[in-house]
C-alpha cells in the first residue's frame, strides 16, 4: 500500500515521542492535589484531548485556570527529568523530510511541545498546538490550521496519529490517517492504515509529493 501526500501531520505524544510514563506521573499526582479519583478519569476522554478540556470537564470553573497551568508545570518539570524519549523510527522518519513538507500538531500547549520535542531533538519548521486553536481534538480545527500554514489543501495531507480523538480530528479534517499502535490496540484505531510506529514506514520524496509506503 502506498500513500501519496503533499504534506505529513505528526501528533507528538505517542506518535513521535513516547512521554506516557511521564504523563502517568504527572496527572496522578495532579489528581492528588485536586481531589480526583479513578472514577472521575474513568467517565472522560483523555488521551490526545488538551489539559485545558480534561480539567474543564473534572473541576469547577473557577478552577481551571489554576489547575491548567499546574499540570502544565509538572509535566514540563518532568521533561526536565527524562521524561520523554523518541519512538522507534522517528528519527529515520523525519530526517527525510523537507521542513516545509511536515508539522507537529500537538494537544500539549506549546511551552510542554516545545519542551518535549526539544528533549526529544526534534524542530519542526511548524507547530500547532493547544495555545493555536479554539477547539481541540476530535474536532478537526487544529489540523485544518496545520494545513493552512503549509499552505496545502487537506485532502492532500496525511494525519499520523495513536490516539483514536485524533483520528477522529484527522478523518473530519477531510484528510488521510495512518494510526500507530504504540499506545492503544490496533483493533481499538480506525484509521486508512495501521501501523506499529513509525519505523514501519518509509518516505519517499520527490516532486509531486510525498510517497509513504509499509516497509516489506
Amino acid at each position: 500500500m502506498t500513500i501519496h501526500a503533499r504534506a505529513l501531520l505528526f501528533d507528538n505524544d505517542g506518535t513521535l515521542v513516547s512521554s506516557l510514563d511521564s504523563v502517568n506521573r504527572c496527572w496522578t499526582r495532579w489528581a492528588v492535589e485536586y481531589g480526583l479519583t479513578a472514577e472521575d478519569f474513568a467517565r472522560i476522554e483523555l488521551h490526545g484531548r488538551p489539559a485545558a478540556e480534561i480539567a474543564a470537564d473534572l473541576l469547577p470553573a473557577h478552577v481551571v485556570p489554576q489547575a491548567v497551568a499546574r499540570i502544565e508545570d509538572l509535566e514540563v518539570e518532568d521533561v526536565a527529568d527524562g521524561g520523554v524519549s523518541l519512538l522507534p523510527g522517528t528519527k529515520d522518519f523525519l530526517s527525510g523530510l523537507p521542513a516545509e513538507r511536515w508539522a507537529v500538531v500537538t494537544s500539549a500547549t506549546r511551552r510542554l511541545a516545545e519542551a518535549r520535542l526539544g528533549a526529544a531533538g526534534i524542530l519542526p519548521k511548524t507547530l500547532v498546538a493547544a495555545d493555536d486553536i479554539t477547539r481541540g481534538k476530535p474536532d478537526p480545527e487544529p489540523y485544518l490550521l496545520a494545513a493552512r500554514l503549509l499552505g496545502v489543501d487537506p485532502a492532500d495531507c496525511v494525519v499520523f496519529e495513536d490516539a483514536p480523538a485524533g483520528l477522529q480530528a484527522g478523518r473530519a479534517a477531510g484528510m488521510t490517517t495512518v494510526a500507530l499502535a504504540t499506545t492503544h490496540r490496533a483493533e481499538e484505531l480506525t484509521a486508512d492504515l495501521v501501523v506499529k510506529d513509525l519505523s514501519a514506514l518509509s518516505a519517499l520524496v520527490t516532486d509531486a509529493g510525498i510517497e509513504i509506503a509499509v516497509r516489506p
